[in-house]
C-alpha cells in the first residue's frame, strides 16, 4: 500500500475535530494558519474561536482597529504575525473586493503567507495540488526516510519539498496534507512519539534502525543574547501610571508598556535609584522606589532572553498617566500582562 494511502486511512480514524476542518472558506483556513504558526492547536484554539467571534468576515477584521487585533492576540506571541495578519485583511478587502487569491503562487503575495501557508490554503480551499512542509512534516518524513540533510538548511528546505510533493495524493491533496500534518502532531511527536502503534513501523528507516530520537536533524541555533529590561511601573496619587506605546521596528512594536531603562546587567537598589532620578518623568521630584520581584523573571524568546524586573515608582503625580484600572485595556506583551494579572490580584 502506498504511503498515501496508509497516511490517508490513519488520518479517516485518528483525526482531531477542530474548527478549521468544517469548512473551506478561504478566510477561515487562513486565520486557522496564521494563529497556528509557532503554535500548537491546544494554545491556538481560543484564539481562533476569539477571533472568528469578533471579526466574523475579512471585512470585520479590515476595519478593526490594529489595537483591537493586538489585544486579542496578546499572549500568542510574535506579534509581527498578528499586523500581518491585520495589513493582509486589508489588503484583501481594499485591493482584492473580499476575495482570497485562488492560486499558490497568488497567495504568495499576501503579507505573512509563506510557502507553507500558501501550500495549505491553496490545497485545502481550492484543491491545487501543492504539498504543505511545516515541522510536523520535516519530522514524519525525516524518520521514515532516514534523511539526515538538516532541516533549516537551504538544501534540507528543498529536498523535503521536492519528496512532500512527490508523495502529495493530487486527487485529494487536501486530505493528504492535513493528514501529514496531524500525524506529526499527534503519532510522530518529537518526544515519546507512538512508534508501537504507527501503521509505518514495519517500513520506517528511523525506527527500524533506532534513530527517532535523532531525526530530524537541525543545525544549531545563534547564541541566544541575554537583556535586561527595568520597568518603572508609575503609581501616583490619584491611582495613574504611565504607559508607552513601542515605536518603530523590533519585538512589541505597537503594543504598550510601562517606561522601561534597559541596562547591560541586572541591577541592585542603589544602582538603578541613581538611574531613576534621572529619568525624565521622576527627574526633581520625589518619590519612592520599591523592587517588586527580587529575583529577574526571565521571559525566553527565541532569540533573546529578557532579565525583567519591575519597580514600583510611588510619586505625588505623572502628566498623560493613565488610570491604572484601565490599563487592561490596552494590548501588551505576556511578560507585562502577568505582572498586570499578578499586582492586581
Amino acid at each position: 500500500m502506498a504511503f498515501s494511502e496508509i497516511l490517508i486511512r490513519w488520518y479517516s480514524s485518528n483525526k482531531r475535530c477542530l474548527p478549521w476542518r468544517e469548512t473551506q472558506n478561504p478566510y477561515f483556513i487562513w486565520l486557522s494558519e496564521i494563529i497556528l504558526q509557532q503554535t500548537q492547536v491546544k494554545q491556538g484554539l481560543p484564539y481562533y474561536e476569539a477571533f472568528t467571534e469578533h471579526f466574523p468576515t475579512v471585512f470585520d477584521l479590515a476595519n478593526a482597529k490594529e489595537s483591537e487585533v493586538l489585544k486579542l492576540w496578546q499572549g500568542l506571541g510574535y506579534y509581527s504575525r498578528a499586523r500581518n495578519l491585520h495589513f493582509t485583511a486589508k489588503y484583501v478587502v481594499n485591493e482584492c473586493n473580499g476575495v482570497f487569491p485562488k492560486t499558490y503562487k497568488d497567495l504568495l503575495n499576501l503579507k505573512g503567507v509563506g510557502d507553507y501557508t500558501a501550500s495549505a490554503i491553496a490545497s485545502i480551499c481550492f484543491n491545487e495540488a501543492t504539498a504543505v512542509v511545516d515541522g510536523n512534516v520535516y519530522r514524519v518524513l525525516s524518520r521514515y526516510f532516514g534523511i539526515k540533510t538538516p532541516i533549516n538548511s537551504t538544501a534540507g528546505i528543498k529536498a523535503f519539498k521536492t519528496l512532500a510533493q512527490e508523495l502529495l495524493d493530487k486527487k485529494d491533496p487536501a486530505t493528504f496534507n492535513q493528514a501529514i500534518m496531524e500525524f506529526g502532531a499527534t503519532q510522530c511527536r518529537p518526544k515519546n512519539p507512538e512508534c508501537m502503534f504507527c501503521p509505518f513501523q514495519e517500513s520506517c528507516v528511523a525506527y527500524n534502525k533506532g534513530k527517532v530520537d535523532e531525526l530530524p536533524v537541525k543545525l544549531k541555533k545563534l547564541k541566544v543574547k541575554q537583556r535586561y529590561f527595568n520597568f518603572l511601573v508609575f503609581l501616583s496619587e490619584d491611582k495613574k501610571t504611565v504607559l508607552e506605546k513601542r515605536e518603530g521596528k523590533g519585538i512589541w512594536q505597537n503594543l504598550y508598556q510601562f517606561p522601561l531603562i534597559e541596562t547591560d546587567k541586572n541591577m541592585n537598589y542603589n544602582q538603578f535609584l541613581k538611574l531613576v532620578e534621572s529619568h525624565p518623568i521622576p527627574k526633581g521630584k520625589s518619590f519612592e522606589l520599591h523592587q517588586y520581584n527580587d529575583v529577574p523573571k526571565v521571559h525566553k524568546l527565541s532569540h533573546q532572553h529578557l532579565n525583567t524586573t519591575f519597580w514600583i515608582v510611588s510619586i505625588d503625580s505623572v502628566e498623560n498617566g493613565v488610570p491604572f484600572e484601565t490599563i487592561t485595556k490596552y494590548p501588551v506583551p505576556i511578560l507585562i500582562g502577568k505582572f498586570i494579572e499578578e499586582f492586581e490580584s
